[in-house]
């Protein structure tokens, strides 16, 4: 079936890192894995509460998801983390701590959020109304070698989420009997 690893989705609020590994959480779990999401979203409210949006904070909230997810991992779950993790060194760090990491880079430029930004986020970042916006007044950086690059402004989710488990698969970290689904 499969063993545990921890599957990170990094990139700018927006870019649909939420959406898509929802998608491949369906999929896993359509397969009878077992795994569980951690959306950077989620973990603010339950195990980052009052964290603010500093350098330092925005590190321990990552460092925190790590270590659900080095803990998941080790224990056969697929632990899927959803979170802008902006800084590289501290996804680096956690990384170096998690066997079977794979990192996905969620690429989608800036304009494009602003454009189709429902909450009106970037329109407010872009007028100096939120300060710390990662992307805006924040530094986001993208990672230097992520196991798998996906454009959420040129492809679908379902596009993306395809290009992501091509990549599992190729890595040996997913192996399904596929003859029981050619019988569905």
């Amino acid at each position: 079936m499969h063993e545990g690893f921890t599957l990170w989705f990094t990139g700018l609020s927006g870019a649909g890192k939420s959406t898509i590994a929802r998608s491949i959480e369906k999929r896993l779990r359509a397969h009878g894995a077992k795994v569980e999401v951690l959306d950077g979203d989620e973990v603010r409210t339950y195990l980052s509460k009052g964290l603010g949006f500093s350098k330092e904070h925005r590190d321990e909230n990552i460092r925190r998801i790590g270590y659900v997810c080095e803990l998941l991992s080790r224990n056969g779950v697929i632990a899927i983390a959803a979170a802008i993790s902006p800084y590289r060194a501290v996804r680096d760090e956690v990384r170096a701590r998690i066997p079977n990491f794979v990192e996905v880079y969620v690429e989608c430029p800036v304009e494009t959020l602003a454009a189709r930004d429902v909450k009106g986020l970037y329109k407010q970042a872009l007028a100096g109304s939120i300060q710390q916006f990662t992307g805006v007044s924040d530094p986001y950086e993208p990672p230097l070698h992520p196991e798998v690059t996906v454009h959420s402004s040129c492809q679908t989710p379902e596009e993306s989420a395809d290009r992501i488990w091509a990549t599992l698969e190729h890595l040996g970290l997913i192996c399904f009997d596929r003859s029981a689904l050619a019988h569905e």
